[in-house]
């Protein structure tokens, strides 16, 4: 995104890509009705809607037997009153496809950043690697958008403060019956917390488990995972058993810090880089875009 912005103002830009292809699973791509604001002024909202995508206009968070809180986003003043979800490999090929429109953007897939050019004090560029080969990139400001495991922050030695909640995350999936109402949910019960979200063709499920437990879970075995969930989900109950292998399930360590200080000279960190956020509500990627727009301007 502040690729985009950049080179819409005619300032080249070159994106470092680690990896050859966006498709990473489980990552963020909860839209929310902010960033469709921010689409829509770039005037790209109408054409980001027409991705295959799903749309959520309420929240709620329920027990077994009652609703505990609920919310609707109809209640907002916006032209957007849903969260729309759109899987982030989508997200990230439309984005770089609109930038891709301007002779100032430059994009590089493959390419790992290693190290930061420091020479007097002021960082000049970057140190990447692609296809096995070392190479330098100058630039006259680097920005770090390498999130939550941040490289360039790390080799910039800026201080942060870690706020880490004491809670990991398991993801998986089950399959979406039709008849099944879209809603992104929240799911209480004996000690326990799950969130579903409708991904159309099936559900993504988030269990939530103490911080550190993910070797104690898988220890007690499969069967004993599946049973806590359908305690939790009873009505997942015919279709827990899609839950075949632990591949099936990723733990998300969950971590959340901020930087104290989010720049030095020639160097700028945004996005987790700066915040890593909590996988709570689906925000990260929404507020790395606002982010974004802030540092463009």
């Amino acid at each position: 995104m502040l690729g985009l912005l950049l080179a819409r103002a005619g300032v080249r830009v070159v994106v470092l890509e680690k990896h050859g292809d966006f498709l990473r699973d489980f990552r963020g791509d909860t839209i929310h009705p902010s960033t469709l604001e921010i689409l829509d002024q770039l005037g790209l909202a109408a054409k980001f809607l027409q991705l295959p995508h799903s749309q959520i206009s309420r929240v709620e968070v329920s027990s077994a037997s009652k609703q505990v809180v609920g919310f609707s986003f109809t209640r907002l003043r916006t032209k957007f009153p849903f969260i729309a979800f759109v899987p982030q490999w989508d997200f990230l090929k439309f984005i770089t496809g609109e930038a891709a429109k301007y002779p100032a953007f430059k994009l590089l897939m493959n390419s790992a950043v290693t190290d930061l050019i420091i020479e007097s004090g002021r960082v000049r560029g970057v140190r990447y690697q692609t296809a096995e080969v070392d190479r330098e990139l100058r630039a006259p400001l680097v920005v770090g958008t390498d999130g939550r495991t941040s490289v360039t922050r790390e080799r910039a030695g800026l201080p942060f403060v870690a706020t880490s909640p004491l809670m990991d995350v398991l993801w998986f999936r089950l399959s979406k019956k039709a008849d099944e109402e879209a809603v992104l949910g929240g799911r209480l019960g004996a000690g326990q917390l799950a969130v579903l979200i409708d991904r159309r063709e099936y559900w993504q499920i988030a269990y939530l488990i103490p911080k550190g437990e993910g070797d104690r879970v898988r220890s007690h075995g499969l069967e004993e995972f599946r049973a806590q969930v359908v305690r939790l989900l009873p009505e997942m109950s015919d279709r827990v058993g899609e839950i075949d292998e632990w591949e099936k399930v990723k733990l998300l360590t969950v971590k959340s810090d901020r930087l104290t200080r989010w720049y030095r000279s020639g160097y700028l960190a945004i996005g987790d880089a700066a915040h890593a956020m909590s996988p709570i509500g689906g925000i990260g990627i929404n507020i790395a875009i606002h982010d974004a727009v802030a540092a463009a301007n």
